[in-house]
């Protein structure tokens, strides 16, 4: 953070205490949600908080839901980010609000957005492997639908971090602790297909373990994995308002749908609590309808009896 945002972050705080009156507990939780804002601004090198847009902070909300932050919570925070921007455009340290637009989370279980099967494979297979980012977007897109992963846990992945042999990788999730993942060999065999191509490229300092560089031999940054996907999809022709966590739900959902168990999902995803998979119960209800007519005995018996008695 820039010693300006430091000094806005300073102001802020005493307009909360002496302008809008607040309690001690109350223009703290403000501050906390806006650490929030300024732990996704940092790990991208080119925002601040006077250059956010509209998208950005789209990209920020839908990070918060990745993590497993309740809708209430991310609800909470979204208005707390609103305040600060009126504040920064009542001070004319803006001209602009970008959040004039931005939606408060609903409240609810409901599943956020999936891709079917088809719709993963059609993205992954549409990337152009000509291109010299090509083959690194590919790989890319499949560890993220094979494994699960947030977007900042697939721009920290490090390659001494993937056993091919083992066939599982160790992941650094929240809170900075770590979990292992299985890995599926098309996953690492395209993780494989793409270091060929990483090798030729000049790493800069410091990012000499990370997996997945841009072309100028940094880490990638998370606003471009979410560019990255957004712009694959319309060329894959899917209209769905996708992103990195789109993948991740759909991971999830694909597992749930073929039996997996609710706790190996819950480890695999990285969740604290159980209660956070569990929002992957309220899967489609066709689906459910469909798998409880094909398998359950009374059905099937019921469709016996029918079968026979339009024969006759």
């Amino acid at each position: 953070m820039t010693q300006k945002e430091t000094d806005i972050f300073n102001k802020y705080t005493a307009y909360l205490h002496l302008e809008k009156g607040f309690s001690g507990n109350t223009a703290e939780a403000y501050l906390n949600d806006l650490n929030k804002l300024a732990d996704f601004i940092n790990g991208e090198p080119d925002l601040n908080v006077f250059n956010l847009t509209y998208r950005d902070l789209q990209q920020f909300v839908a990070q918060l839901n990745d993590e497993g932050i309740s809708a209430r919570s991310r609800a909470r925070i979204v208005s707390g980010i609103r305040s600060f921007y009126r504040f920064l455009l009542v001070e004319e340290y803006i001209e602009t609000d970008p959040t004039e637009l931005l939606e408060s989370p609903g409240f609810g279980n409901k599943l956020p957005e999936t891709l079917t099967e088809q719709e993963i494979d059609s993205l992954i297979h549409s990337i152009d492997l000509s291109k010299a980012e090509g083959q690194r977007n590919r790989a890319m897109l499949e560890v993220l639908y094979s494994c699960g992963l947030r977007v900042s846990e697939l721009t920290g992945l490090l390659c001494s971090n993937v056993y091919f042999d083992e066939q599982f990788i160790i992941v650094r999730g929240k809170g900075n602790k770590q979990r292992l993942v299985p890995i599926s060999g098309k996953a690492l065999r395209e993780i494989k297909n793409y270091l060929t191509d990483r090798h030729l490229i000049k790493v800069q300092k410091g990012s000499e373990d990370l997996l997945f560089l841009n072309r100028r031999g940094a880490g990638l940054s998370r606003v471009m994995v979410f560019h990255i996907i957004k712009e694959q999809a319309k060329i894959a022709g899917i209209r769905k308002n996708i992103s990195p966590h789109t993948l991740r739900h759909s991971f999830a959902t694909h597992l749930l749908e073929g039996g997996a168990n609710l706790r190996a999902i819950q480890l695999m995803l990285g969740h604290e609590s159980i209660t956070t998979t569990e929002i992957y119960t309220h899967i489609d209800r066709e689906f459910l309808r469909k798998e409880i007519i094909a398998h359950h005995p009374r059905n099937r018996n019921f469709d016996k009896e029918n079968h026979c008695k339009g024969s006759e």
